[in-house]
Order: structure tokens, then sequence, then C-alpha cells
């Protein structure tokens, strides 16, 4: 929940923030929907940012197995 300043403005909490992937100086807009939701986009994303760890997941491919890892931890040649 945040409060609303006497000039109108409003701290996102950390966690939109993240989110959206926005920082100082990044833009922001509000959008109404047809159910009179407010959305909050950040300026020229086609949709939210995935967070950091949802980014990298299944990025380093399929690496060894299991018996591989063990033979190499043993010095097994």
């Amino acid at each position: 929940m945040s409060t609303i300043t006497v000039k109108g403005q409003v701290t996102v909490p950390k966690p939109i923030r993240e989110f959206l992937d926005v920082r100082p100086g990044n833009s922001v807009e509000f959008v109404l929907d047809p159910a009179g939701e407010v959305i909050l986009r950040k300026v020229g994303a086609e949709k939210p940012a995935m967070p950091r760890f949802e980014r990298v997941v299944g990025s380093a491919g399929p690496g060894m197995s299991t018996d591989e890892i063990m033979a190499l931890l043993r010095g097994d040649d």
C-alpha cells in the first residue's frame, strides 16, 4: 500500500519495481482497463519483465550427468 503525497506522487513498492525492471529515470504509464482497474507499465515494454531468476533458468544447457560429476569429484579416470 502506498500513500499519495500532496504533489500527487506515490512510491512504487520495491517488489513491483523489480518485477517491472524500473529504475530511477525510467518512465512508467498508468492505463485504465475496461473493468476500471489501473495497470502500471514500464514505457517501451511489451510485457512486464520476468524476475531475475526466471530470466536465467535453463540458460546453461544440459550440463554433466550425476555420474559424470561424481566421477570428476572422485578423481576416477
